[in-house]
């Protein structure tokens, strides 16, 4: 079997401090009910400025001009049963349009969260990156074993 990595575009809507999240409704009891940033798979011929904001209209009703994203940082995750994939985290301060929620089918609410002050149910993969966010940190590995 060819091994292949997802790449997931992840965006950390930014307003008067505070960062929006949605809780997930997910089949997986693994993920269902935790907070995540909103995010989402790159598609075919798409680019990730363009899948970002294609994410951000789907899930939350906004958008966003590419020149509004800003790349903060790159996570390279794997871990049992999931494929590895390649998290590209963009910031954006500005965008039009109220947040809201357009999928709730696989979302049950979103909230505003200061970044100081995150829920403790939150996706790791999510938390991770806006751990590495907040640090200025630019690349990391998740998941993967230690060598």
């Amino acid at each position: 079997m060819t091994d292949r990595h997802i790449v997931d575009v992840h965006l950390l809507l930014i307003r008067d401090g505070e960062l929006l999240l949605s809780r997930r409704r997910d089949p997986s009891p693994r993920f269902d009910g935790q907070w995540h940033l909103p995010s989402g798979k790159l598609d075919a011929g798409e680019s990730v400025l363009d899948a970002a904001a294609r994410e951000a209209e789907e899930e939350v009703g906004v958008r966003i001009e590419h020149g509004d994203l800003r790349h903060v940082h790159t996570s390279h995750v794997t871990s049992s049963g999931i494929e590895p994939r390649l998290g590209l985290f963009f910031e954006t301060l500005r965008w039009t349009g109220e947040p809201v929620n357009r999928e709730p089918l696989k979302c049950s609410e979103l909230g505003w969260f200061g970044l100081d002050d995150l829920p403790s149910d939150m996706i790791e993969y999510s938390a991770a990156g806006v751990r590495a966010y907040r640090a200025n940190q630019g690349f990391a590995l998740l998941g993967w074993p230690k060598t």
